[in-house]
């Protein structure tokens, strides 16, 4: 499925001086990603603390745009500069999760949008992500299948916020966006479930190397 991920590789490129100037000066990955998770935090609780001065959600587009940007630099520290860890890629998918929360939730707080809607989409990111880390688990790759993967729900609401904003957009417009990014997110699960068990199954159908049978070492010669 065609995905705003699929950009990431020259989204990267652009990126890199930046990720040389960082691995010189110290930084490391796990720091970019818990400084995201904790920016998300900060500008979903400012967002939501003043929801009612509507302007204020241009806020969520310009982080979106960073936090994406923070997203890649922390990949590129952990796989280019030896930095991947256990530790960091519990960090990258928790801190994932909890800034894609922190970001949706402000939305439940503005006059006419449903919050069992807001609620809903929040959940299925939720499980859409975790069905794309279960595929190690069963022999696959980690999923990033989409059309509603996590690059593609920060343009979408990225945009939506930016129309609240600048007032283009009445409750009746944002709930119908967020149906539609519901109804997305359940066929992303679907997806990611769907081809992580074909590429489970790819990996069980290629073939093993024999192992290489040991001659005693008290053997008699032929």
């Amino acid at each position: 499925m065609l995905s705003i991920y699929q950009l990431k590789p020259r989204f990267q490129n652009l990126l890199r001086p930046t990720v040389q100037r960082l691995y010189d000066n110290g930084t490391t990955a796990n720091q970019i990603t818990v400084l995201a998770g904790v920016i998300s935090l900060l500008v979903g609780a400012l967002v939501a603390s003043f929801a009612s001065h509507l302007w204020l959600f241009i806020l969520i587009p310009l982080w979106m745009i960073l936090r994406m940007a923070l997203n890649a630099i922390d990949g590129m520290l952990a796989r280019e500069f030896g930095q991947q860890s256990r530790l960091g890629a519990y960090l990258n998918e928790l801190c994932d999760v909890i800034a894609d929360s922190a970001l949706i939730l402000p939305f439940a707080l503005i006059a006419g949008v449903s919050l069992p809607l807001v609620l809903l989409v929040t959940l299925l990111a939720l499980f859409s992500e975790y069905a794309g880390v279960l595929g190690p688990m069963i022999g696959a790759s980690r999923r990033y299948d989409g059309p509603m993967g996590k690059s593609d729900r920060a343009f979408v609401l990225g945009v939506l916020a930016t129309g609240i904003a600048l007032g283009w957009l009445s409750a009746a417009w944002i709930n119908g966006v967020l149906a539609v990014v519901g109804a997305l997110l359940v066929y992303t699960l679907i997806n990611r479930v769907r081809q992580g068990l074909l590429d489970a199954q790819r990996q069980d159908a290629r073939p093993h190397p024999l192992p290489q049978q040991e001659v005693p070492q008290n053997a008699p010669s032929e």
